[in-house]
């Protein structure tokens, strides 16, 4: 009898995870921005392999951020959250089958500008602060900790001078904070069991350099930093910036994204996408233009997963617009595009996440 129940279960697991894994092959890999509408934020959902538009649905907020990466941010194809700058707020989101439901709302303690997610805790990037969240069980719980962002020359924070918010490791996560006409300066915040605590390291970027903006992390901790208004990008890793390259040449070197070995930094003002690699010690420009931007915007945000990169652009003007183009890459770091550029219908969408099928690694 032991035996025969011990045989039905495992033959029930074994059907539940095969299952699982059939309707996670038939999911559609997704691209999702937000309209930032100052009024009535919404979500926007498309397909990334036929470029159409899924869904949108509603933030639960105000829009209305500006001067900032990762707005928008996926966690492992199943959370999604995003910034309600106008309201507060940071709307959470969940994923069913190839859409999104609305999750919850949370409350950081200054307004929301950038978000980036750990195994185990959420954290917000607001104008002057920086917070942790809870997570259990796919689920956004409580604040568990927080900290004032710090200029490394003293001084207040203001709003609009956060960039943008990532995980480095275990222990530490860093702000980019743009301070023009003064260079900037990365907060180096500490973690304890995943928690904010203690005050933030301000650290001076480079002499002769401007703007810490977009930066992506390797599994080493190093990061690539892109000093937007001055054409440079850092290699930044224990707390200090280890070496600085000059961009290429190419303008607005801004909004970045890693796929592997390979950053891929989108340059605003030139209308392109450059590749560049991180040694942990060494930035070497792999090419300088990797790819062009043809929508007719300015290119901003950026995000790549499950062999899709995706780029919005904006128009000025009376009638602006915002656009979603979409390149494949190899394992080579080539890019190529994919599909017909995607109309938004919203003059100023902000933040990118790609979200894979499944539980696939969100750092990569």
């Amino acid at each position: 009898m032991k035996k025969t129940l011990f045989t039905l279960i495992t033959v029930g697991i074994l059907a539940m995870t095969t299952g699982l894994l059939v309707a996670q092959e038939h999911q559609k890999t997704l691209v999702i921005t937000m309209t930032n509408d100052p009024d009535s934020n919404s979500l926007i959902v498309v397909d990334a392999k036929t470029n159409q538009r899924l869904q949108t649905i509603s933030t639960g907020g105000k829009g209305g951020v500006a001067g900032n990466a990762r707005g928008v941010k996926q966690y492992d194809g199943q959370l999604l959250a995003a910034v309600n700058y106008l309201s507060g707020t940071v709307a959470i989101f969940t994923r069913e089958d190839d859409q999104l439901s609305f999750d919850q709302l949370i409350v950081p303690t200054s307004l929301p500008v950038s978000v980036d997610f750990s195994k185990d805790h959420l954290y917000v990037a607001g104008d002057t602060s920086v917070d942790s969240f809870e997570i259990h069980g796919g689920h956004v719980g409580r604040l568990d900790g927080s900290t004032r962002l710090a200029l490394a020359g003293g001084g207040t924070v203001s709003p609009g001078f956060t960039s943008q918010i990532g995980v480095v490791n275990s222990d530490n996560l860093i702000v980019t904070i743009k301070t023009d006409p003064i260079p900037g300066t990365v907060d180096v915040i500490h973690l304890r069991d995943g928690a904010v605590f203690g005050a933030a390291d301000a650290v001076p970027v480079p002499a002769a350099t401007l703007a810490p903006f977009g930066f992506s992390v390797y599994p080493d901790g190093s990061a690539v930093i892109t000093l937007a208004h001055s054409g440079h990008d850092g290699l930044f890793r224990d707390g200090a910036f280890q070496t600085t390259v000059n961009s290429g040449g190419q303008a607005g070197n801004c909004w970045t994204t890693r796929v592997g070995k390979y950053v891929f930094v989108v340059n605003t003002g030139a209308k392109n996408i450059s590749r560049v690699l991180g040694t942990g010690s060494n930035i070497f420009i792999d090419a300088v233009v990797a790819a062009n931007v043809t929508a007719g915007g300015s290119p901003t945000d950026t995000d790549a997963a499950g062999g899709y990169l995706g780029v919005i652009d904006h128009t000025s003007g009376p009638n602006a617009e915002s656009h979603l183009s979409l390149f494949k890459y190899n394992r080579f770091g080539e890019l190529s595009i994919s599909g017909s550029i995607v109309s938004l219908n919203a003059p100023i969408a902000n933040g990118l996440a790609v979200m894979t099928p499944g539980h696939e690694d969100s750092r990569r």
